[in-house]
């Protein structure tokens, strides 16, 4: 079984429905999913209450979780959006991390994992140590991705993640049908990233559990 702590439909820059998407990881032998839109301080206000609709009208499938991905928000302002996104009900806190994919500037890792209400830190790329050992002490997941090109820092990741004793999950990022990952990926990109088949498998099957079961 699986669940997916990192995704998006047409509420932002993905291709599938809610309902799609959803039903598509159910298929696949999801147990949970959350829909995380990118979001900030422009459009929160529009995005949220659409993906809280989406949760409640995709339950039929499996266990939707509300939430939003915080990207490309000012450092300074981070904390703004992430206010307002939880006020206006978003379940699971997203930050698109410091990704060399992408130009995101320098210091969003740092304000991600000094903010307690944040979750998860996405693709967090070069991560400092200093920056992982914050995300430790405020409960924050760190993901390992199966997304293309945010994937290029896996392996460093994991070694910063081991180091520090921190908490990975294995998400898709998907903006796409093709994106979503069945179990057996999942654990494919964790040991290809260098997790042990015992991390990996809790990687994959404990921490994300134990995430969900948090929420309530």
């Amino acid at each position: 079984m699986r669940i997916d702590l990192h995704t998006h439909t047409i509420l932002s820059d993905g291709e599938l429905t809610p309902a799609e998407l959803v039903r598509r990881a159910m298929v696949l032998g999801h147990d949970a999913i959350a829909i995380t839109d990118h979001v900030d301080m422009t459009n929160v206000d529009i995005v949220v209450p659409a993906i809280l609709r989406a949760a409640v009208l995709t339950e039929d499938y499996i266990h939707t979780i509300p939430g939003v991905e915080i990207t490309h928000v000012p450092p300074k302002q981070m904390d703004k959006v992430i206010k307002r996104a939880r006020t206006l009900g978003a379940q699971w806190i997203v930050v698109h991390g410091e990704t060399p994919a992408e130009p995101v500037m320098e210091g969003t890792n740092l304000a991600a994992v000094t903010n307690p209400e944040v979750d998860l830190l996405a693709h967090p790329g070069y991560i400092t140590e200093a920056e992982m050992q914050k995300a430790v002490d405020n409960e924050i997941l760190i993901e390992v991705t199966g997304r293309s090109w945010h994937n290029i820092t896996n392996g460093h990741v994991v070694n910063v993640a081991r180091a520090c004793k921190a908490r990975m999950v294995i998400n898709s990022d998907a903006h796409g049908p093709r994106d979503l990952m069945n179990e057996a990926m999942a654990m494919k990109v964790a040991v290809g990233a260098g997790m042990t088949q015992k991390e990996a498998k809790t990687a994959v099957t404990v921490t994300p559990y134990d995430a969900v079961k948090k929420l309530g």
